[in-house]
């Protein structure tokens, strides 16, 4: 699996965090899923959260978490907003307090990006894309 992700029988354990692989059938080697080294950890300063909160708030919800939860193509959405835009902001259309704040990690790891913040019932995630030419968001 690769180091930091032990396999034990059918989950993927990192630390006190267990993921079941049923859980997550898009993660998949082919896709580039929730193997080992992948997982994106990118550490965020309090005034970069803060600077990336004031963008989000002029942004419109790109992406929305319906009914369905976290689907293949929700994740596949996901990817290309981050890749264009690095900032994104998430609606959650059908799901109360305890739900969205359950699903927030869950994104963050299933979309190998950071978790900024939520309000409500919109949530902010961020991916710093790896070309420097192609950056969008200019952290300070």
């Amino acid at each position: 699996m690769g180091s930091g992700w032990p396999s034990v029988a059918g989950f993927l354990v990192r630390r006190s965090i267990v993921l079941s692989m049923a859980a997550f059938p898009f993660a998949s080697a082919a896709r580039g899923g929730l193997r080992g080294g992948l997982m994106y950890e990118f550490p965020l300063t309090a005034a970069q959260k803060t600077f990336l909160r004031g963008a989000g708030q002029t942004l419109d919800a790109s992406v929305k978490v319906g009914k369905s939860g976290l689907s293949p193509e929700f994740f596949i959405e996901l990817q290309k907003h981050l890749n264009t835009r690095e900032l994104v902001k998430v609606r959650f259309v059908a799901a109360d307090r305890d739900e969205r704040a359950a699903l927030a990690p869950q994104i963050a790891e299933g979309g190998r990006c950071v978790f900024v913040s939520s309000v409500g019932a919109t949530a902010l995630f961020f991916r710093q894309n790896p070309d420097p030419a192609r950056r969008v968001v200019e952290l300070r």
